[in-house]
């Protein structure tokens, strides 16, 4: 059997249609998949005692890294920290905690109680991602497993199936089984070049067949996938009804539901045991009397022999003479703080966007999800709440946090709304998953990143195009940026890089920039 298909192409119509995990799949049988990441270890030196001042501008998860790297190996560290808090966008959020956006500020109201918590920024770590976990075991932060993805959780679109919910194995299941079908019979295609050999070709085939769990004659007829309509178990089992693939595409939910936990949430995902603040007190426990709160910064002049910083603290100005500056300010903040640095650095500042992001959450009065066989996950609608997040912690306790709306790259639209109507608009979007959800819950918070104090946005976005990639002068403006300027400032945070929003980013720009200090500092020594 000789069948005509370029391996590229292939999978990459298998991955847009599909999902990565289609994809993978099918690299798998053909031995092309990829290497894991390795966490990386610093060698700095120590530095001359007399050029040991440095000044880290933010105390977020990057300007912590620093000052705790640098600490270790005897530089004088300044934190200063605008916020009342240390954290940037890793906030959890407990009884008694400031909801710092600036026009609707909120105190927490959940219970009192270890479980009782809300992560409104940073919510998963990838176990791909070794950085920032090689830094929660040195630091001692306990972790335990966050549940991404629930075939148990439902799938609800307006457009499909009259609104009705289904549970998101029906969905995928079928789905997945449909166009494995038409997969299948692509691959007799005779107009496609470049032939796999017959091995490749049987064993592509396999993985299809296995992927759609078709038939002897390629045909998706329903699957036991999507769980029983009754039996299973001490009776043979009936298989649910085969839900119409015009049915299903009716919906837009199938591409984020076919490449769940796929990329970086696609291996295990972690979280800290209590918050994911926990790993910036683990930071904390270690540099937190370095660091100077509510000190906004004015001004930032690079000079021949380091960094002039003028900040306002206490209600009085003062300044700081460092050796070293380390800012992860956001770029679209530093632009408007008073600064000398070159021309072309000014312009790759004022390049990068911030993304917006939105979520909300309520207390529920009981776990009302896990008596539905839902344990930790998330919902899917195409409602502008989007998402209904199951915590996965706290299992069988008598109440719960449940994220009710998570709008990554779309939450201007919650964002403009008065407080009442945004807790309005997730209440009516989450009763059609859950109709007594109103019933159920209490107490809401929410956090709008673009209006967060000191933050005013999200992760930062460099290009302006996703469809086509990083151009010429974004790579040029990226590596502008990231160049520390008369080796005395350097940038951080996960601005300066090309996977923004996750705290890996912010902890490889870290160190990034440091070994970019150290190699300065060895040079200087010799």
């Amino acid at each position: 059997m000789n069948v005509r298909v370029k391996r590229r192409e292939f999978l990459n119509l298998l991955a847009a249609f599909g999902g990565t995990g289609a994809a993978l799949n099918a690299g798998a049988a053909l031995n092309l998949l990829p290497a894991a990441s390795h966490a990386q270890t610093l060698d700095l030196r120590s530095p001359d005692p007399s050029k040991k001042q440095v000044v880290i501008l933010g105390g977020g998860l990057s300007g912590l890294t620093v000052a705790y790297e640098l600490t270790k190996r005897g530089y004088d560290c300044t934190v200063l920290e605008a916020s009342h808090r240390c954290g940037g966008r890793v906030l959890t959020v407990r009884h008694g905690d400031l909801i710092d956006e600036i026009g609707n500020p909120q105190y927490c109201s959940f219970d009192d109680e270890p479980h009782m918590y809300f992560n409104a920024g940073a919510a998963r770590i990838p176990s791909s991602h070794k950085n920032i976990l090689g830094y929660c075991k040195e630091l001692g932060v306990d972790l335990e497993v966050f549940i991404n993805e629930n075939k148990s959780a439902y799938v609800q679109d307006d457009k499909m199936l009259s609104g009705n919910r289904i549970r998101n194995i029906e969905f995928t299941t079928n789905m997945r089984g449909f166009m494995a079908e038409l997969m299948a019979k692509a691959l007799t295609h005779e107009e496609l070049n470049q032939p796999f050999s017959d091995a490749e070709a049987e064993a592509l085939l396999s993985s299809i067949r296995a992927f759609g769990d078709l038939k002897e004659n390629d045909l998706y007829e329903g699957s036991f996938r999507a769980g029983y309509k009754s039996g299973g178990f001490l009776k043979h089992g009936v298989q649910k009804d085969m839900i119409a693939f015009r049915d299903l595409l009716k919906s837009r939910l199938g591409r984020q539901l076919l490449s769940a936990n796929e990329g970086d949430t696609g291996p295990i995902l972690m979280q800290p045991v209590g918050g994911m603040d926990k790993i910036i007190s683990g930071f904390l426990n270690h540099v937190g009397e370095r660091v100077k709160y509510r000190a906004i910064v004015n001004s930032v002049e690079v000079l021949d022999s380091g960094v002039k910083i003028v900040y306002d603290h206490d209600g009085a100005r003062q300044s700081f003479d460092a050796d070293y500056c380390f800012n992860c300010i956001p770029t679209h903040l530093m632009v408007g703080i008073t600064n000398n640095f070159p021309d072309d650095y000014k312009k790759a500042m004022k390049y990068v966007r911030r993304g917006d992001a939105y979520k909300a959450a309520f207390q529920a009065k009981s776990r009302f999800w896990e008596d539905q066989e839902i344990y930790g996950g998330i919902s899917w609608s195409n409602s502008p709440s989007r998402q209904i997040w199951y915590p996965s912690h706290g299992i069988h306790k008598s109440k719960g946090i449940v994220l009710a709306a998570y709008d990554y790259g779309g939450g201007i639209y919650h964002t403009q709304m008065s407080q009442s109507d945004r807790i309005e608009a997730h209440l009516s979007d989450a009763e059609k998953i859950h109709p007594d959800f109103r019933d159920n819950v209490e107490k809401p918070i929410t956090v709008a990143w673009h209006r967060m104090n000191h933050m005013l946005g999200c992760s930062a976005r460099w290009q302006r195009s996703f469809s086509t990639g990083w151009t010429h002068d974004e790579e040029k403006l990226y590596e502008t940026l990231r160049a520390p300027v008369n080796n005395r400032h350097f940038f951080i945070g996960d601005q300066i890089s090309m996977h923004s929003a996750w705290q890996e980013s912010a902890v490889m720009s870290a160190q990034w920039s440091l070994t970019k200090l150290d190699a300065y500092v060895r040079q200087d020594l010799a």
